[in-house]
């Protein structure tokens, strides 16, 4: 998996051979996919030699840097100790407490007064088995996070912007479009790292945009039921969601929805998926 840095990954993962980004040109283009960071703060995910960071230092506000390597962490943090608007944290990306982070400050001068941040800008490569993990992560704190680039294995990129009825349209698609809006920006080579993976690598822009509050599921635990949805993939609806639900709750519910008991979760939009878990919800209530 091609990285821009040793992947943010669990410590029990063994270490897998890092390809490094080289292309500058890339790096440029990944950089200016964020728009304008002179006012930003952005969040770097595994900035490994720096190349991204360079350019980010130079352009955001602050720039706060996460790096689970601890070799290059302390490499980074020689070569940006005198950046100002630069921190360099080594931790796992998982493990970031984004409310201390990034939450509001305490105001200063009049008590009870709070300074609200502006929106954070996320950039960075995502390793494919934890990618799930990483945006999950990241849209459980939505609201600090204005826009996502990051760079992401082909296939991994196909499925976040697959459409509901192809084969690639699973729960990673509709979590993705259950919050932000996905752009497939540019492919970046092989030839653009060092050493050259075996394959080719995406681009993708999330503009933070979360869907909860119009399709009326804010806050009631939709994304468990998109993750039973899509339990077993080659179960239908039906047999996916009674494992929680009685044939009879779901034969209603789905009435409801206007959905057939023989559908597939990767046939449903997000709007019918809504549907069926609300008429479900509505149903449990009056029960």
């Amino acid at each position: 998996m091609p990285k821009v840095a040793s992947a943010n990954r669990p410590r029990t993962k063994p270490k897998l051979g890092q390809h490094f980004l080289a292309s500058e040109e890339s790096a440029v283009h990944i950089v200016d996919a964020l728009g304008d960071v002179s006012e930003r703060t952005v969040l770097e995910i595994g900035p490994g030699r720096g190349i991204l960071t360079s350019l980010l230092a130079r352009r955001a506000r602050r720039l706060i840097a996460v790096e689970l390597d601890r070799v290059l962490a302390a490499q980074l943090r020689l070569k940006f100790g005198m950046s100002r608007n630069v921190e360099i944290i080594e931790a796992d990306v998982l493990a970031i407490d984004f409310d201390s982070l990034f939450g509001p400050k305490p105001g200063l001068g009049r008590p009870g007064i709070e300074i609200m941040p502006q929106p954070v800008k996320v950039v960075g490569n995502l390793p494919y088995y934890i990618t799930s993990d990483i945006l999950l992560r990241l849209f459980e704190s939505s609201k600090y996070f204005e826009s996502i680039v990051i760079m992401v294995q082909r296939e991994v990129a196909d499925r976040i912007a697959a459409q509901p009825g192809g084969r690639d349209y699973g729960m990673l698609s509709a979590t993705a479009q259950l919050y932000a809006r996905v752009e497939k920006l540019f492919t970046v080579p092989p030839d653009a790292f060092t050493p050259p993976p075996k394959v080719h690598s995406t681009v993708l822009r999330l503009t933070v945009a979360p869907q909860q509050e119009k399709l009326g599921v804010a806050g009631d635990g939709f994304v468990d039921f998109l993750r039973l949805s899509f339990g077993q993939k080659r179960k239908t609806l039906w047999n996916n969601l009674r494992t929680k639900y009685s044939d009879h709750l779901l034969k209603d519910a789905l009435s409801s929805a206007k959905v057939k008991p023989a559908a597939r979760a990767e046939t449903l939009t997000l709007e019918e998926s809504a549907a069926v878990f609300r008429a479900l919800r509505e149903r449990r209530q009056e029960s």
